[in-house]
C-alpha cells in the first residue's frame, strides 16, 4: 500500500514541477492575476444561475432606500460585476477589487446594466479603501470575498467607515 501512495505523490509532485517553478521564479502571482479573472468569468455565469432568485432576495432589501433617493453603492470584491443585474434603477456603483484585471470583464455587465450609473473601479484592498471617502456609500456590497481576505475584521471596519451615519446597520448589505 505504501508504495502505490509514493507512486501518486510522486505523479503529482511531477505535475506541480511546473507550478513550483513557477512561484519559485516568483512568476506565479502574475499568472494567477491574470488567469483568475478569465476563469471567474466563466464560473460566475452557471453560479448567477444557480443563485438568481436568492440574490433577488437578498438585494430586494435595497428597496427600503425608495426610488426618490439616488442610491451610492460600493461593491467591494467586484470581480466581474455579477450583481449588477439585481441592483435598483439608477443606483450610483462605485467598484473596487484588488485585481485590476477584472476591470475589462466589467464592460460586458456593464453594457448589460444600462439601469445603473457606474461611477468607477478602484483597485484596493478591501481592508485598506482609503480611495473611498468616509461616510460616503449608502450601502457596502460584498458577496463572494470576505471568506478570502487576511483580516475579515479590518474589511468590515472599513466598511463600516465608508458607511453614511443614519441607518440602522440592518439596512447595510455585507
Amino acid at each position: 500500500m505504501s508504495a502505490i501512495i509514493f507512486i501518486f505523490q510522486l505523479i503529482l509532485a511531477v505535475i506541480l514541477l511546473p507550478f513550483h517553478i513557477l512561484y519559485y521564479l516568483g512568476i506565479w502571482g502574475l499568472v494567477l492575476k491574470k488567469a483568475f479573472p478569465l476563469f471567474f468569468s466563466k464560473v460566475i455565469i452557471s453560479y448567477n444561475k444557480e443563485m438568481k432568485e436568492h440574490k433577488k432576495t437578498l438585494f430586494s432589501n435595497l428597496s427600503i432606500f425608495g426610488s426618490s433617493k439616488e442610491l451610492r453603492l460600493l461593491e467591494i470584491g467586484c470581480g466581474t460585476g455579477a450583481n449588477f443585474e439585481f441592483y435598483p434603477k439608477g443606483c450610483r456603483v462605485t467598484c473596487l477589487d484588488i485585481n485590476l484585471n477584472f476591470k475589462q470583464f466589467l464592460s460586458k455587465s456593464l453594457a448589460e446594466s444600462d439601469h445603473l450609473k457606474f461611477d468607477g473601479f478602484l483597485v484596493a484592498s478591501a481592508d485598506n479603501m482609503t480611495s473611498v471617502a468616509d461616510a460616503s456609500m449608502d450601502v457596502v456590497v460584498c458577496t463572494p470575498l470576505v471568506c478570502s481576505v487576511p483580516n475579515t475584521l479590518a474589511v468590515l471596519k472599513e466598511a463600516k467607515r465608508v458607511l453614511k451615519p443614519g441607518f440602522p446597520t440592518s439596512h447595510h448589505l455585507f
